[in-house]
């Protein structure tokens, strides 16, 4: 998958449009872990999330099917329920319950081995490629720097930051499987329909989980608070748009080029955390930064031939 520069073929839309979509990913997905720390202290994590995904992509629905989309097929529903299901469940999902308990800098750094996983996967899939010895070793080193946050987490007095710290690693890999899914998968000709249609499968089975877990007994709309809410409101408003950005990069764009995000978004995560909500900064975590984010940076730069 990471095996030789990208090809001008490869680029399926303008290269300003490419890098505009790559700027809303970095510095807008950037942002949105610690806005989902503010909605998870007064919002149960799942009903947040499920609201966020059924309004944003509801809106995003009904303006393609005004715009004269085509009405989708049943694969192509089936196609977008999975993927919405691996990112927004399993991914942006498992992101909301873990901030529960650690900080946004912790989940942002954890999230950040996505690649390492989408290269494993790829590996792994029957038509897969080997790894360059590159890639190997950033998958070592990513991963030690993952073991350095665990056991940070775990150092903690609260076993809940242990827990987390899991729970969003499982998140990483649920992200990096739909992510690799949905580069193949049947979906409408109308990216924007496509992403639309995840985000409501996405937010529907959202529902459901918060159906399941009885999280609305443990919601009161009185007791939300007014930092909750605007921040629910940019996640939904904004952050829904660098989805939208992230899926449209990923039909059009070079691998390579789109997980950049993954060594951006943590920088940018981490330097709002320390200095908005004054999260600690451990020479731990630098250092534990340090290896993750240049592990990426091994993993995501192709080899020349």
């Amino acid at each position: 998958m990471l095996q030789s520069a990208p090809a001008a073929s490869e680029y399926r839309a303008s290269l300003p449009a490419i890098w505009s979509a790559l700027i809303v990913v970095y510095l807008i997905w950037g942002s949105t872990y610690l806005a989902i720390r503010y909605p998870v202290e007064t919002t149960p994590p799942f009903l947040m999330a499920a609201v966020r995904f059924i309004i944003s992509g509801g809106f995003l629905y009904a303006l393609r099917s005004f715009k004269g989309d085509p009405r989708p097929e049943t694969v192509e529903w089936r196609s977008a329920a999975i993927i919405g299901v691996f990112l927004l469940v399993g991914g942006n999902g498992g992101v909301a319950w873990a901030e529960q308990f650690v900080t946004s800098s912790l989940a942002a750094l954890l999230v950040a081995t996505v690649p390492l996983w989408m290269v494993l996967l790829d590996t792994l899939s029957p038509a897969g490629k080997r790894p360059s010895l590159m890639a190997i070793s950033g998958i070592l080193i990513g991963f030690v720097g993952v073991v350095l946050l665990i056991g940070s987490a775990a150092s903690g007095a609260d076993a809940a930051n242990f827990s987390g710290a899991i729970a969003l690693l499982l998140a990483s890999f649920s992200w990096a499987t739909g992510s690799i899914y949905g580069k193949s998968a049947k979906l409408p000709a109308s990216q924007l329909l496509g992403t639309s249609m995840q985000m409501l499968a996405g937010g529907v089975a959202l529902m459901l989980l918060v159906i399941i877990r009885g999280e609305w007994s443990d919601f009161e709309l009185a007791a939300v608070s007014p930092r909750s809410a605007l921040a629910l409101a940019y996640l939904t408003v904004i952050g829904s748009s660098a989805f939208v950005a992230y899926v449209w990069l990923l039909r059009v764009a070079p691998t390579p080029l789109v997980a950049t995000y993954a060594y951006v978004n943590p920088l940018v995560a981490v330097l709002l955390g320390y200095f908005l909500a004054q999260e600690p900064m451990t020479v731990r975590t630098l250092l534990a930064a340090s290896l993750i984010i240049g592990s990426v940076v091994l993993v995501s730069t192709p080899r020349k031939r």
